[in-house]
């Protein structure tokens, strides 16, 4: 598992002082065994958990992000400022456990919890303003104020400017205050307790990993499978971020991990700037969506649902799955067009020698979904997880050490060398878990407004408005919403605003399953990786690539295709998602593997040939009637686009014979 699960491209910290860098590794690795300890050992009940870590985070937030900004040293006005801002930290994160008996005794808050509360809003608005950006803090205030607005609220003269459809009574500084910190409506609901449960646990799996070698590992074994194929290393590219996208959880820093490695050789093969960052942005946007881990969505949509986290990283298989293919297709397509070849054997990896170092790394992957079919609860399995990652690591660096004539000086090297790679880990995955810490406790301030106003109810009447009742029409209000969301949220806290805005809208207006809302929500929540003018993935990928920005987002944006498609054909077929007869279920994948073949071949104009123009015309009425909610158009569509590619195929002997001749 947002470098956090899916956190958005921040600046990198200012270089701090020795004493700043050890606080941080002291208050990091202090966080993660917390986390190891409730997870693992003692599970605490919501009201220590979530507040004790959420002071950890806010206590981190503040370390690493200084009030100067990220050029400038802090000083003694800023140490003055943010010792201030942690002292306060430690107090919000305290205030709740120590006081629980009297808050949740007393009929009315007292006027004291009711001013820690706003305190506590403040501190994490500050937080997410540091490390997730001003927009995060700028949309909760706006909805603090929205609280406010109403003729009983703070700010009555508010509620002359709100259309009628968004009025509602207004509420006090004391009833938001109490909505937001004392209860589990608001910072500490669902959205923060899955973060200080499931998904930290499996940010610290991460961490683990990359300490330990892991990410080099299938990198390696990504290149060794594919490197000699046509456009070998961006395929490789899509194989191993598809793999670490899934466990970072996080697209951006799966960009600038793997990136770092596939986006050069792409360019040495043959691949222009801004193609090469489109396809790792795109493929790394994928690992979002990929089982088992799928970044943060997966746990909150098993809370949100209260589906079993299994089952939704079973159903989420086959749509990932047809994602990747598509993105693979289209690689392979432009390899093709653009004449490229593999790499050579020399500049390879071998497979048996990339498996003989790095094999203990795929037990550990294979004991977590094998817990997770046993019926362990996901914080649990994340916990077996991690150790089983230390015990593979433990056990092969002992064989190695046991070979190689052990001496006792060597043993004391050897484990004080685990001694701070486990230290380093520790601090890692604390680190990498701020981001998502500080957006889902500021979703929660979103989610506490939305309970209180009724706002959700609201938004749906809009929505039923504007799309006149028509679902195509909704899930494209839908993909708008989300874009726009994305400018100012990161992937999760996109998610969760708007699985609350337009997710009743979605399932009691226009009957699509809850499930299936809850994946086409997360899915669209993902595109401003990928969409112009947004893209963050893809202004990643073109810092690396030395290309500009717009053009590698569009690239972006034209890899990740399926992102679009896919989630409507869970909507209009969704016995992929929900199950159904084997003939039904069959007929349902044939269909989506179909469309999006025809659907790359009509955007790139090839296939296994050049495709004229008539023919691309075609497939698009071809491709939307297999979208459409009829067993006879679903066929004459089918066999429409069967009759096109196996055309393309015939045309194209002439292609390759003139090609080789």
């Amino acid at each position: 598992m947002d470098t956090p699960l899916d956190a958005p491209a921040l600046p990198k910290p200012a270089p701090q002082p020795w004493l700043a860098l050890r606080l941080i590794s002291i208050v990091g690795i202090s966080l993660s065994l917390f986390q190891l300890y409730a997870a693992g050992l003692q599970p605490l009940g919501l009201f220590f958990q979530r507040p004790i870590h959420l002071g950890f985070v806010l206590v981190l937030s503040f370390l690493i992000y200084p009030v100067t900004g990220n050029n400038r040293p802090r000083g003694v006005l800023g140490w003055g400022i943010d010792g201030t801002l942690i002292a306060a930290s430690i107090v919000a994160g305290a205030w709740v456990p120590v006081n629980i008996d009297v808050i949740a005794n007393s009929i009315f808050p007292r006027q004291i919890d009711v001013w820690v509360g706003v305190f506590i809003v403040l501190l994490v608005m500050e937080a997410a303003r540091r490390a997730v950006g001003l927009g995060m803090t700028v949309i909760a205030a706006t909805f603090i104020v929205y609280a406010f607005a109403g003729r009983r609220g703070e700010l009555p003269w508010l509620a002359d400017w709100l259309p009628g459809i968004l009025n509602h009574r207004g509420y006090s500084l004391e009833r938001v205050a109490s909505q937001m910190t004392l209860g589990a409506e608001g910072i500490f609901g669902i959205p923060l307790g899955v973060a200080a449960t499931f998904i930290f646990v499996f940010v610290l799996f991460g961490a683990v990993l990359e300490v330990t070698g892991a990410g080099k590992f299938f990198i390696d074994l990504a290149y060794a499978t594919t490197g000699r194929q046509r456009g070998g290393p961006a395929k490789a590219a899509i194989i191993a971020s598809a793999g670490m996208g899934s466990i970072s959880g996080s697209a951006i820093a799966n960009v600038v991990t793997t990136g770092a490695f596939t986006i050069p050789l792409m360019k040495k093969l043959g691949y222009r700037p801004a193609q090469a960052g489109g396809i790792e942005a795109a493929a790394s946007t994928g690992g979002q969506i990929m089982p088992p881990l799928m970044g943060a969505g997966a746990f909150l949509m098993s809370e949100f649902t209260q589906v079993p986290y299994l089952e939704i990283v079973l159903v989420s298989i086959f749509p990932a799955f047809l994602y990747f293919g598509a993105v693979y297709l289209l690689v392979h397509i432009a390899a093709v067009k653009l004449g490229l070849k593999g790499l050579p054997a020399s500049e390879l990896p071998l497979v048996r020698k990339v498996l003989a170092e790095g094999w203990h790394f795929l037990f550990p992957l294979v004991a977590l979904v094998l817990l997770l079919m046993a019926g362990y609860s996901p914080m649990r399995v994340g916990f077996y997880a991690i150790l089983s990652v230390v015990a593979a690591a433990a056990a092969r660096s002992l064989w190695t050490f046991a070979a190689d004539r052990p001496t006792w000086d060597g043993l004391v090297t050897l484990t004080w060398n685990a001694v701070l790679k486990s230290l380093k880990a520790l601090e890692l995955g604390a680190r990498n878990a701020v981001a998502v810490s500080m957006a889902t406790a500021v979703a929660g301030i979103i989610v506490g407004v939305v309970g209180l106003t009724g706002l959700g109810l609201k938004f749906s009447a809009m929505m039923l408005a504007l799309s006149q009742g028509n679902l195509f029409i909704a899930l494209l209000l839908v993909i708008a919403a989300s874009l726009i969301l994305g400018m100012g949220l990161p992937v999760t806290a996109s998610y969760i605003v708007l699985i609350i805005l337009v997710g009743p809208a979605l399932t009691a207006e226009f009957g699509v399953p809850l499930l299936v809302a809850h994946l086409v929500v997360f899915w669209y929540s993902q595109d401003s990786n990928v969409t112009p003018p947004v893209a963050l993935a893809g202004f990643a990928g073109a810092a690396i690539a030395g290309s500009k920005p717009l053009e590698t987002s569009i690239q972006a944006w034209k890899y990740a295709k399926g992102l679009y498609l896919i989630p409507l054909f869970m909507v209009y077929n969704d016995a992929i998602i929900l199950g159904g007869p084997l003939p039904l279920i069959l007929w349902n994948g044939a269909l989506a593997i179909i469309a999006l073949v025809a659907f790359a071949a009509m955007l790139e104009g090839f296939l296994w040939g050049p495709m004229p123009l008539w023919q691309r015309a075609a497939m698009l009425p071809a491709i939307t009637a297999v979208f459409w909610p009829s067993l006879t158009v679903e066929a004459a569509g089918a066999a429409g686009l069967t009759l096109l590619l196996a055309l393309n195929w015939y045309q194209s002997r002439d292609f390759h014979a003139a090609s080789t001749g």
